[in-house]
């Protein structure tokens, strides 16, 4: 079994790096950008149909560097916790990871949504990727239920989701602008009673 970890960086301990035997996540830096902005866009046909349509300005400099500041500002307020993903045996990167939406109060909740670059896609590196995020946010974040949305043609996701261990709770109509289309959305939950039975638990 894949061993999964969290900790927390030593200067900064409210800051997260999630560690599995092959992977990291952690928040995006400014020094990300040349690896981020290739992936991308070499990715870009298979990762358009599923992801709201890019700005003129998607890839440059400026606005990577104004989405990592808002991604601090967001994760510095406890609404969301932006992640990327990479491959600790080269660094390389393979994708991101963003815990958003996430709520409190009554609610304890969250909601998943994930990219993956084209050539590092149906490897595994996703699923692992969950294996050390859930175990996060039901401990770490203490929150109670992770919820995601993807459209019913994505079938890759939809597997993704279903060997995670989600459970389908039903469509969502014309929920997001995806691509430039407002489309249906299929709703997935997973609660922190379910872990025992999905092999998302962190490891003792």
């Amino acid at each position: 079994m894949t061993r999964s970890v969290f900790r927390f960086l030593s200067r900064q301990p409210e800051t997260p790096e999630l560690y599995g035997d092959r992977h990291l996540l952690r928040l995006p830096r400014y020094t990300d950008y040349r690896e981020w902005y290739a992936l991308r866009s070499e990715s870009r046909p298979f990762l358009q149909p599923w992801e709201p349509s890019w700005r003129h300005d998607e890839l440059t400099e400026a606005s990577f560097r104004a989405r990592v500041t808002r991604n601090s500002q967001e994760f510095a307020s406890g609404l969301a916790v932006p992640l990327l993903l990479f491959r600790r045996e080269d660094k390389a990167l393979l994708g991101g990871l963003t815990i958003g939406y996430i709520r409190r109060g009554a609610a304890q909740s969250c909601m998943i949504g994930y990219w993956m670059g084209e050539k590092h896609a149906g490897q595994g590196h996703m699923f692992a990727a969950l294996r050390l995020v859930v175990p996060y946010i039901f401990s770490g974040l203490q929150l109670h239920r992770i919820e995601a949305a993807c459209i019913p043609e994505n079938w890759k996701s939809v597997r993704l989701l279903e060997k995670a261990g989600f459970e389908r709770e039903g469509l969502l109509r014309k929920y997001l602008k995806i691509n430039g289309e407002w489309r249906d959305h299929t709703l997935y939950s997973l609660l922190a009673g379910d872990q025992a039975d999905t092999g998302m638990q962190a490891a003792q």
